[in-house]
């Protein structure tokens, strides 16, 4: 039997008094989050709520996120985490694609209206059976010890719902397995352990399974203090940093883009963070090489460079504990997973360099899409996932992503890889961050388009800068045109939205 609140439970029975959570002037240690888990626990009980039910939680990074997550988990039920920044419609489809009996929701705020939403969407379904503003009333009244329900190993303990980018989004199902194994994981390859606790800085979105295994379930299972921070601002971050000493950090690119940015306008200097930053860690999606060095010059540590999906726990690869981080690459395949390349037919591709897609299989692979046996047959085969990222390898097992199959620019029948195109446009002075997209072309099938914010002294233009990705590039893969612009449209995680920018480019032509 198996549940996955046991990695709070233990480091709660271990350390009773070490700080658990930090947000703001709030502090919970141990005992004090565990006591808040029981008391849901036995709020949803009390509601009928039986193991193998579904509950929803649309939460920000605050206490009351873990709080109630694994309270649910307690009470055998199996948790759906919504993205906070889906609207009334959104939230309608996820409860009721998922199932959800109950739903907790957190007001949010005047800018981000959370509870109205929350409300508003739950009203749509009809299946969801009670709506809970979440509030410290939820802790009061009830005694504060309650026994997990057991559970078996390959039963669901979360629903992650994909991004949705193409078609609707669907909920990949985990076990407490997967995820109990990939937490565990996770604190292997960063070395912690509860005799050297970290102290986690956690701008992720607690909603994503990033920042849920790779922070929060791998930082309580260790007995880690975790500062949560409900958005990410970069000087904010840089100011936490210092004051609670923070020792290790783990975001997405344009997050270790925003650190750098700040820092230049920083006052604090960089030897009060560096003197206790032990770990930084990358995933989510490809880190820039330029990002990578210019981060190990100014922090004077590496950023350690991992790979997985909400399918995967997440934890998939990561750079080998036993080497140094190779700039560009996502590593080597984590403890008990496997990796290869496949072609379009799903045969092996062997010889060093050559690209195909990545398929992985181990402990860390989802059951299923919830309620979509189709949908499961087209990624899972023999246990292998098609992750639908292309990628290749080197002598050593080191993989790198090249990029993801359907961003594939086919320019005049050859092939354009964006993650490539962007790398070489970082390297400009001028040129602070870029995406790169394919544009329906006449003559060509598509052409290459390139968004740039420039850095801010930049005085380059378009022209210029097209001239100068002629001498960098094989006359095929440059941009036949650059927009520059002062943000790029980016999830909740930092990621960015290349179907967002497609439209830009629509809308321009």
């Amino acid at each position: 039997m198996l549940n996955l609140s046991v990695l709070l439970e233990d480091s709660a029975r271990r350390h009773p008094h070490r700080t658990a959570l930090v947000a703001g002037d709030r502090r919970l240690d141990y005992a004090e989050v565990e006591a808040r888990a029981s008391q849901i626990a036995r709020l949803l009980v009390e509601r009928g709520v039986r193991p193998g039910d579904r509950v929803a939680l649309s939460c920000p990074n605050l206490p009351e996120f873990p709080s109630v997550y694994y309270g649910i988990l307690k009470a055998g039920a199996v948790v759906v985490p919504l993205n906070i920044l889906l609207k009334p419609r959104e939230i309608a489809y996820h409860l009721a694609d998922s199932g959800a009996v109950l739903y907790f929701c957190h007001d949010g705020t005047a800018d981000l209206p959370m509870g109205d939403y929350g409300r508003e969407g739950f009203e749509q379904t009809a299946g969801c059976r009670e709506l809970f503003p979440i509030t410290d009333g939820m802790f009061q009244d009830r005694p504060e010890a309650f026994e997990s329900v057991p559970r078996e190993p390959t039963d669901t303990a979360v629903i992650l719902y994909t991004s949705g980018t193409t078609g609707q989004p669907k909920g990949a199902e985990l076990s407490h397995a997967n995820m109990v194994f990939n937490a565990l994981t996770a604190t292997r390859l960063f070395g912690s352990t509860p005799a050297r606790p970290d102290t986690h800085l956690l701008a992720l979105p607690l909603f994503h399974s990033f920042g849920q295994t790779v922070s929060m379930n791998a930082g309580l299972s260790v007995g880690a203090t975790l500062v949560l921070m409900p958005r990410f601002e970069p000087q904010a971050a840089l100011r936490l940093m210092r004051e609670e000493r923070v020792t290790a950090f783990a975001g997405v690119p344009t997050m270790y883009w925003g650190l750098l940015g700040a820092l230049d306008r920083d006052t604090g200097g960089v030897d009060r963070l560096s003197r206790n930053l032990r770990l930084a860690v990358s995933g989510g999606s490809a880190l820039p090489v330029e990002i990578h060095t210019r981060f190990a010059e100014r922090f004077g540590i590496p950023i350690r460079e991992g790979y997985g999906l909400s399918e995967t726990s997440p934890l998939a690869l990561f750079t080998d504990p036993e080497g140094e981080p190779r700039p560009g690459s996502i590593g080597v395949p984590v403890w008990g997973v496997e990796a290869r390349l496949v072609d379009r037919h799903g045969e092996t591709v062997t010889g060093e360099g050559q690209v195909g897609e990545l398929v992985l299989r181990g402990h860390n692979v989802m059951r299923g899409y919830h309620n979509r046996p189709d949908e499961t047959a087209r990624v899972l085969c023999d246990g292998w996932l098609r992750t639908g990222d292309l990628a290749r390898v080197d002598e050593d097992g080191h993989y790198y992503i090249v990029d993801r199959a359907k961003d594939l620019i086919i320019r005049g029948g050859y092939n354009v890889y964006p993650r490539e195109i962007e790398e070489v446009l970082m390297t400009h002075p001028d040129v602070s961050l870029a995406s790169v997209i394919g544009v329906p072309d006449t003559r060509n099938g598509e052409e290459v388009k390139a968004f740039v914010i420039p850095e801010p002294t930049a005085r380059i233009t378009e022209s210029e800068l097209i001239d100068w990705c002629k001498v960098q590039m094989a006359g095929y893969k440059y941009p036949r045109s650059v927009v520059f612009t002062t943000s790029l449209p980016m999830t909740a995680t930092g990621k960015i939205l290349k179907r967002e920018l497609s439209g830009r480019a629509g809308a321009d032509a």
